[in-house]
């Protein structure tokens, strides 16, 4: 089964599910935290390491020397000042820490690209992600399935031209990311919440009442008690959900439920490593001075070991 293939039986299988739901669905996005590490800097920096540079990225650095590190970090460095002022600002470490969280992401876009960018342009066009797509049933309007392919095709045609900047219908691989994960990307954060609502919204006035909520996450299948968890979300759509309490959700309503202003741990630690290496308090780091905090940033397991290493050969 190709890429394209894949997504499109996902797709399919999210609006069985939707449609049908037999156990609670969470759609709330949250984002996970930066390690599952305890953040204590008087004991270690690991948590630090991992969300610097990701979990699995930060192991490779475990095998690196001293000298290996502050080279690597160097490099990094100079990828994190994306305005090359020479400078490393809080907001620029926050970007940084955030792809690094969502490396997952990237990875996934990188796996699609190539068969997607037909005519390896380095931009994938609308037409292209179509005829990938839905070619073979573009020639079919009506399949046997019973899937509405065409009402698929044109949402995901609003949503491509939502995350197309320049509107030019040509994403670029940053463009083709919001695409593909909207939750990830403020200006998305829209059609993430009409989308949700298209699915709930069974009687179409715009709204998500109280049955919608639960219709989404359960459905009886003859059960005549509903299980503890529904009556309590009930009580979290009365109480938390509905704000102005007429009995159903907006859009803003709907985006402070499923796209909560959380904790923003990637602020958090960008603050705080820039108040740990910034050595003459102006408010940014120079690389000099990230090197020289290498064991905040990246250290490894290899700082020890390494200097055992050369003490053993001293004798």
């Amino acid at each position: 089964m190709t890429i394209p293939q894949l997504l499109l039986c996902l797709s399919l299988s999210m609006l069985c599910i939707s449609s049908k739901p037999t156990e609670k669905k969470d759609r709330v996005h949250h984002d996970p935290q930066l390690s599952d590490k305890v953040h204590d800097d008087a004991q270690n920096f690991d948590y630090d390491h991992d969300a610097f540079l990701g979990a699995d990225e930060a192991k490779t650095f475990d095998q690196l020397t001293p000298e290996e590190s502050k080279e690597r970090l160097g490099m990094i460095v100079d990828k994190i000042d994306t305005d090359k002022d020479g400078f490393v600002t809080e907001g620029e470490l926050k970007a940084w820490i955030k792809k690094a969280q969502k490396k997952y992401v990237y990875d996934s876009v990188e796996r699609q690209w190539q068969e997607f960018d037909m005519n390896q342009d380095g931009f994938i066009s609308w037409d292209e992600y179509r005829n990938v797509t839905y070619g073979t049933y573009l020639d079919d309007p009506d399949p046997d399935d019973g899937f509405n392919y065409k009402q698929m095709m044109v949402r995901d045609e609003r949503r491509f031209k939502m995350a197309d900047k320049d509107g030019d219908l040509t994403a670029t691989k940053e463009e083709f990311t919001a695409f593909l994960h909207p939750e990830e990307y403020d200006y998305m954060k829209d059609i993430v919440v009409q989308e949700t609502m298209e699915d709930i919204d069974k009687n179409g006035d715009g709204y998500i009442d109280l049955e919608e909520y639960i219709g989404d996450m359960y459905s009886h299948d003859g059960d005549a008690d509903e299980p503890e968890w529904v009556k309590t979300e009930r009580e979290q759509f009365v109480e938390f959900r509905d704000k102005n309490r007429d009995g159903k959700m907006d859009k803003e309503e709907t985006k402070d439920w499923i796209l909560p202003s959380d904790y923003d741990h990637a602020e958090a630690e960008a603050r705080h490593l820039v108040y740990e290496s910034d050595q003459n308090k102006d408010g940014k780091l120079t690389k000099e001075e990230i090197v020289e905090k290498y064991d905040l940033f990246v250290g490894s397991q290899a700082t020890d070991f390494g200097e055992a290493l050369v003490r053993h050969d001293e004798f």
